[in-house]
């Protein structure tokens, strides 16, 4: 417990340093955005792509790791759309209960298995993002637009054009070349892909909004249950029913049960859902998420 504690403390240290500095207009209210987009559109995708790029893809274990997300995904999606049918939510309402239960803060997640896990977690949390990052957008776009109908092209463009789905991409077409990442671009990658990870906990901590948690405080507390406790247990029970090597597990699980992502807020407000709901789900997650994310990994 005491190295867990350890391992995970500085990463939420950062988060409640990003909304401080953020509160206090440091270094301006214009950087935050900028930052965003860099970490986003270049950062990120440097550590995606080095860490697919060095991936050991013959690991016989990642069809069932594969097997064990999409199965995990797809059973929490048809619980929401069975729950939809009997409470009536209109698409605003159930876009936000969707990326409040499915999506999840990557820059968090990363994080902490790096923390805990090295290089080694990392590959394996890579290639997990190479399929959760498509199957959970599609299902939050299609969730926030299901009564206006949605077409094939908008629900594949986004993904399309995601930058971290471009990388994980990337990095797995030039890990098969077999050639490596020679002249030092593994170098210039791994500078990159440092920045993001500090970056990223900063820019979670400057969009919390504290402001939004007066509302409906038993949505929000119901869907914050499902999101941290309910779907790690789903995932441990979809490890160990295929069963999964503890690394591949534990993996698993922590991304499982990682609070949802800030960019679902700009997502909702694009597709017209309850916004103001969404904003109050990311931050009550990831304050919860310091207590809870302790529990469960102390549990495996």
């Amino acid at each position: 417990m005491t190295d867990l504690l350890l391992a995970l403390w500085p990463l939420f240290a950062m988060i409640v340093a990003g909304y401080w500095l953020r509160s206090r207009n440091f270094p301006s209210e214009a950087f935050w955005p900028g930052a965003e987009r860099l970490n986003y559109f270049i950062l990120f995708p440097a550590l995606l792509f080095s860490s697919l790029a060095k991936a050991p893809l013959d690991n016989p274990a990642l069809p069932r790791l594969a097997l064990a997300v999409l199965l995990g995904l797809g059973i929490a999606w048809l619980a929401l759309l069975l729950v939809r049918q009997l409470r009536g939510w209109p698409a605003g309402r159930f876009g936000a209960f969707t990326q409040g239960i499915l999506r999840f803060n990557t820059y968090l997640g990363l994080a902490a298995v790096g923390s805990l896990f090295g290089q080694q977690g990392l590959t394996l949390a890579a290639i997990m993002l190479a399929l959760m990052v498509p199957a959970v957008n599609v299902l939050s776009v299609w969730a926030l637009t299901a009564e206006r109908g949605v077409s094939l092209r908008s629900l594949l463009l986004p993904i399309a054009k995601n930058p971290l789905i471009l990388a994980c991409l990337g990095g797995t077409l030039f890990n098969l070349t077999g050639i490596g990442l020679p002249g030092g671009s593994d170098r210039l990658l791994n500078l990159l892909a440092a920045a993001s990870l500090p970056l990223g906990l900063l820019c979670v901590g400057a969009a919390l909004k504290p402001e939004q948690l007066g509302g409906e405080i038993p949505a929000l507390g119901l869907n914050s249950i499902l999101r941290l406790l309910v779907m790690p247990l789903l995932a441990w029970g979809v490890a160990w029913g295929l069963n999964l090597p503890a690394m591949e597990s534990a993996v698993l699980v922590l991304f499982f049960a990682l609070p949802t992502a800030p960019t679902a807020y700009v997502l909702t407000r694009q597709l017209s859902g309850d916004s103001q709901l969404m904003a109050g789900l990311i931050t009550l997650q990831t304050l919860l998420a310091a207590g809870t994310l302790l529990l469960v990994m102390a549990l495996l």
